[in-house]
């Protein structure tokens, strides 16, 4: 049974109805003058996915014990396992572009730049020499003005022609525009967060133990469908098992949190020693069915008791007990 699922308002309803029962198998015997009747409650921890999928492999069964990080259950990994495929494919794809931006133009083009130049300088070399020919002959009145004007103009032209060939190389050689590069670093980091995004959904897959604890039940078997958020397998870790008990108002007083208690089990040997963990600042009422001569009508206020870890596997959610409170 799983108590936690009662909200407040039932909690001591369904507490009375175990005592009744129990009180009717003992042949209605009343616990001692110095204790108050009380019960076992788990909570337990419904272990969940938040994707859906067909339930691949189930690696406990109800009542094993398993540990923290120990596998509980694995979903079939597709359509996840190829999504992150495809976004790892597109990182490799945005990484390769760019390098190609860093690298600028080709080699095969960067070299047809140098060979132009080479050309080009050459032609420079070519037209100095034919400008200071023209320059001597046009002083000794060899030549005509108009000669050596149009070997100036043939040596500028020549070095103009180098210059842009050398601004072309060294673009070639710096690379793609640096808008450019930017936008392909944006490029990649939005893939590998894609990528991330992808293995975090496969990784959803598969569902570990986020305690040390004994398997209450599984509820899905191999090869259903299991639709996300819906649990597979229940847990109760052995510090989730704890003691309720009503306290009447007029022995609240005297319980302080941390305070000893003492806990009897039917059939049991001897007592074992708990711990107030937990003192409600809401009263309730009596439930009815505890209604007696010696039990009449009152407000309770619920306490809860916390087990020692070692202890608390052998009780059992539901199972009735006393309770002892230390005198001060």
């Amino acid at each position: 049974m799983n108590l936690p699922r009662f909200n407040r308002a039932h909690r001591g309803w369904f507490a009375s109805l175990v005592l009744l029962g129990w009180m009717g198998l003992n042949g209605c015997q009343r616990t001692p003058n110095n204790s108050l009747p009380g019960y076992v409650e788990g909570e337990y921890v419904y272990i969940s996915v938040p994707v859906a999928g067909r339930l691949e492999a189930l690696g406990v069964r109800r009542g094993a014990d398993v540990k923290a990080g120990d596998p509980l259950f694995a979903l079939e990994p597709e359509p996840e396992k190829s999504d992150l495929a495809q976004a790892e494919a597109k990182i490799e794809t945005a990484r390769a572009t760019l390098a190609d931006l860093h690298k600028g133009r080709r080699e095969t083009e960067k070299a047809s730049l140098r060979a132009q130049l080479g050309e080009a300088e050459a032609a420079l070399i070519l037209a100095s020499e034919e400008k200071k020919r023209q320059v001597k002959l046009a002083e000794n009145q060899a030549a005509s003005k108009q000669e050596r004007d149009r070997a100036e103009s043939t040596e500028r032209q020549a070095a103009e022609r180098v210059q842009r060939i050398r601004s072309e190389l060294e673009t070639a050689e710096l690379g793609a525009r640096a808008d450019q590069i930017t936008a392909a670093e944006s490029e990649l980091r939005t893939r590998e967060a894609a990528a991330a995004g992808a293995r975090w959904q496969l990784r959803q897959k598969n569902a570990v133990a986020t305690h040390t604890a004994a398997v209450h039940d599984t509820l899905y078997r191999q090869g259903e469908w299991v639709p996300a958020g819906k649990a597979v397998v229940i847990l109760l870790p052995p510090d989730h098992i704890k003691i309720r008990v009503f306290v009447p108002e007029a022995r609240l007083g005297a319980i302080h949190s941390g305070d000893r208690v003492l806990i009897k089990v039917d059939g049991g040997v001897g007592t074992t020693e708990a711990r107030v963990a937990f003192i409600s600042n809401r009263a309730e009422f009596t439930p009815p069915v505890l209604y007696s001569r010696d039990n009449r009508a009152r407000l309770e206020y619920l306490v809860e008791l916390s087990l020692p870890p070692d202890v608390a596997p052998q009780f059992h959610p539901g199972q009735p007990v006393d309770v002892t409170f230390s005198t001060r």
